[in-house]
């Protein structure tokens, strides 16, 4: 078992974050801290996106602390763009990140310590900043006839580039960005597509400002300060109505439909008796935070959430989320890392470790 002041678990954009005003208020790597990854490399989730998501397609992507990242070519992958500055951030600021490190279980331990339960062994620590994101998640929805359905069902998380989709039927089940990105890429290959949703989406046209910015992250952050599950930002502010959406428009590619009713072998069905045929079922149906290493803290709240003030778990003020509900933007992630460290600070100058 090894002893630290602070454990960060996930070393996407939050977990660096954190890392980064740890070694910045002098908490010293492998010493007084340690990164957890459990990913093969830098990059956090994005080294998993999908390549026909470019650099050029990431909408507001926030640089991390301390360092800009420049002259990114827009036509190269975002998953290489980024994992290249992450893998330089780390080396730069010598976080000292560990992986692969799956995290299992975070329990209590004696004299206030929590214990990290690791791939790797046990980490002992006064303090956790659970930086877990949420692409280990990936929510699948429940529809009867979900199971007889003869040909292929993914999710988002799985997504290979639309050359898959040459030639099939697609139904894209979904209406965030994800969906939307999904849909006007594969339509030039694909036989046909069909969109579903369960709500009709929502499109924006005004500027997203730093006023409405804060009117979106303010909705989120009062759920799970009532111990609800977190939405994500987008479903409070709605979509951009670029060019390439209007194009989809036009173009009746995004074609919304309500949310069928059941699944068939060979396609999907509506309670009016209407079908559709399909070869391929894509769910962009979002993702869910990846907290279940927590379990043992019984953190949950009746909502089925995570009660949480700012960064700091209500339940037990050792914790804090940080990407998590409001901060699962990348600019709140490198807020809430800041904000988290200087709770913890003082958390740690109050209650000295035991003998």
């Amino acid at each position: 078992m090894r002893e630290v002041e602070v454990v960060v678990t996930g070393a996407g954009q939050a977990g660096l974050s954190s890392a980064y005003h740890l070694r910045r208020s002098g908490f010293e790597p492998d010493r007084d801290f340690v990164v957890l990854d459990h990913s093969p490399g830098p990059g956090g989730a994005w080294q998993f996106r999908w390549p026909s998501l470019t650099y050029g397609k990431v909408h507001g992507m926030h640089a991390l602390p301390g360092m800009e990242l420049t002259e990114a070519d827009p036509l190269r992958p975002s998953s290489e763009v980024i994992s290249a500055y992450f893998d330089r951030y780390e080396r730069t600021f010598d976080l000292r990140v560990r992986r692969p490190v799956d995290v299992r279980a975070v329990r209590e331990g004696s004299g206030g310590r929590l214990l990290v339960e690791t791939s790797h062994g046990i980490w002992a620590t006064r303090a956790l900043i659970n930086a877990t994101g949420t692409w280990d998640r990936p929510f699948w929805p429940r529809y009867p006839g979900q199971e007889t359905f003869r040909g292929r069902q993914l999710h988002t998380a799985r997504y290979p580039g639309p050359e898959a989709f040459a030639g099939l039927r697609v139904v894209v089940v979904g209406g965030g960005a994800s969906g939307t990105q999904h849909l006007l890429e594969i339509a030039p290959y694909a036989a046909a597509t069909t969109w579903v949703t369960r709500r009709p989406p929502v499109w924006r046209e005004e500027p997203f400002d730093e006023n409405a910015g804060r009117e979106a992250v303010a909705l989120v952050e009062e759920r799970v300060r009532r111990g609800l599950p977190p939405r994500s930002v987008v479903s409070v502010t709605g979509l951009p109505l670029n060019d390439a959406i209007r194009r989809g428009l036009a173009d009746g590619v995004l074609d919304r439909q309500p949310m069928f009713d059941r699944i068939e072998p060979d396609g999907v069905v509506w309670a009016d008796g209407r079908r559709v045929a399909a070869d391929v079922i894509l769910w962009a149906t979002g993702f869910r935070p990846a907290v279940d290493h927590l379990a043992p803290l019984r953190l949950r709240e009746p909502g089925g959430g995570i009660r949480v003030e700012g960064t700091r778990a209500v339940a037990d003020p050792r914790i804090h989320l940080v990407g998590y509900g409001p901060s699962a933007s990348t600019i709140g992630a490198n807020r809430a890392g800041r904000a988290a460290v200087r709770e913890i600070r003082r958390l740690l100058a109050e209650e000295p470790a035991a003998a």
